[in-house]
C-alpha cells in the first residue's frame, strides 16, 4: 500500500514501539516516523539513534529536471520496472509548499495510482517549504527512515525549480537528470550546472521532433568535459515514459552507475559528504534556534551597533556568550 501525506497524528509517545512496527512493514508507523522527523518532534532524535545502525543498504536515486519533463510519470514507470526485479521501492516526492500552511500543495493527492495496492511500494509527498535546491530540509531524515525499513531503492523526486535543483546531489547515490526536447532544457541545464551533477541523462518524450538532436547535443557537451581514467561518464539515453521506450536501458544505466561507484570508492565518498551535509544542517538549525530564543538580546545588540555604541564583532561575541557558544572570531 502506498502513502501520500501522513495520515493521522504524527505524535509518537513510544518511539521504540513505533520503530519496531515500522521495521515489520507497518505503513502507518513508517509514515509517522517520517512525520516526526519532518516536524522535528521530540521523538525525532530517539528515532534517528534507533535507525542509524540499520540504514545504508538502499540505493538512493535522485530524479530532477525542469517542470513539465515528466518526472512523476518516469518515476512511476521506473518503480514498476524495479518491482518486476523484486525490489522494494520508496518514493519521496518533494512538492511545492503552500505559502499559507507550509504544507505540500500536492501532498494530499494519490500519486502513481497503479502502485496503490502494492505493499512493497511506499510513496510520500513532502513540502519543500522554500528550501533552495528543491529539497525539503527533512529529506535526509526521511531517506534514513525508509532505508532502515528495508526498501531497496529510495527515489527522491525534486520539485522542479530549475537552477537550484543541484542540491539533489547531496542526498543521492545516483542522480538522474530528465529533459525533454523543445523546452530549452539543454541551455538551462548547462547554465544551472545540472550536467555537472548528473550521473545519467535521459531525454524523455523521445518521440517528439528534436529529440535526436537534443541527445546529440547533450552527448557532445558531456564528451567535451574531461573525465579521469576510470571515472564514470554519464550516458545520454532517449526514453518515452508513457509507452515504456528505453526504460529498461535506463534502469540498467542507473544500476551500472551504482555498481561502478561502489567499486571505485566514490559511493562511500558521496555518502560521507551526504552525512557531513546533514550533520552541518542540523548543527546550524540548532544554532539558529538558540539565536531565535534570544531574539530580544539580538535586538538590543543591534540597536547598540546602529547607535555606534558597539561594533558588530563585539556584539557577536556578546551574543555567542549569551547563548553559551562564545568562541574566538578571526
Amino acid at each position: 500500500m502506498t502513502s501520500s501525506a501522513a495520515s493521522g497524528s504524527s505524535r509518537i509517545t513510544d518511539p521504540e514501539e513505533t520503530v519496531a512496527r515500522a521495521l515489520q512493514g507497518d505503513r502507518r508507523s513508517q509514515a509517522r516516523l517520517i512525520s516526526a522527523v519532518e516536524e522535528r518532534s521530540e521523538a525525532a532524535e530517539a528515532i534517528g539513534r534507533r535507525l542509524a545502525p540499520l540504514a545504508g543498504s538502499a540505493h538512493i536515486v535522485g530524479i530532477t529536471g525542469a517542470p513539465g519533463v515528466g518526472k512523476s510519470t518516469t518515476t512511476s514507470a521506473l518503480v514498476g520496472l524495479w518491482r518486476k526485479q523484486g525490489l522494494r521501492v520508496a518514493v519521496v516526492a518533494i512538492d511545492p509548499s503552500s505559502p499559507f500552511t507550509g504544507g505540500a500543495l500536492l501532498g494530499d493527492r494519490v500519486r502513481m495510482t497503479e502502485h496503490s495496492t502494492d505493499r512493497d511500494v511506499f510513496i510520500r509527498s513532502m513540502a519543500a517549504r522554500g528550501q533552495l535546491g528543491g529539497l525539503s530540509a527533512a529529506t535526509p531524515g526521511a531517506i534514513r527512515v525508509l532505508d532502515a525499513c528495508g526498501f531497496d531503492v529510495v527515489v527522491v523526486e525534486t520539485v522542479g525549480v530549475g537552477q537550484n535543483e543541484v542540491d539533489v546531489v547531496r542526498f543521492a547515490d545516483t542522480v538522474l537528470i530528465l529533459m525533454a526536447p523543445g523546452m530549452g532544457d539543454r541551455i538551462q541545464a548547462n547554465k544551472a550546472g545540472l550536467l555537472e551533477i548528473g550521473d545519467v541523462i535521459a531525454v524523455n518524450k523521445s518521440d517528439r521532433p528534436g529529440a535526436s538532436a537534443a541527445r546529440r547535443e547533450l552527448r557532445a557537451m558531456i564528451s567535451a568535459k574531461p573525465v579521469a581514467p576510470g571515472d564514470w561518464r554519464p550516458p545520454v539515453l532517449g526514453i518515452s515514459a508513457t509507452d515504456g521506450k528505453g526504460l529498461s536501458e535506463l534502469v540498467d544505466a542507473i544500476a551500472e552507475h551504482y555498481t561502478a561507484t561502489a567499486a571505485s570508492g566514490q559511493l562511500a565518498s558521496r555518502r560521507a559528504a551526504r552525512a557531513a551535509a546533514e550533520v552541518s544542517s542540523l548543527a546550524e538549525e540548532a544554532f539558529m534556534g538558540r539565536i531565535d530564543a534570544n531574539s530580544e538580546k539580538l535586538k538590543e545588540l543591534a540597536t547598540r551597533v546602529t547607535g555606534g555604541e558597539l561594533d558588530p564583532y563585539t556584539a557577536a561575541h556578546t551574543l555567542l556568550t549569551e547563548i553559551g557558544l562564545e568562541r574566538e572570531m578571526r
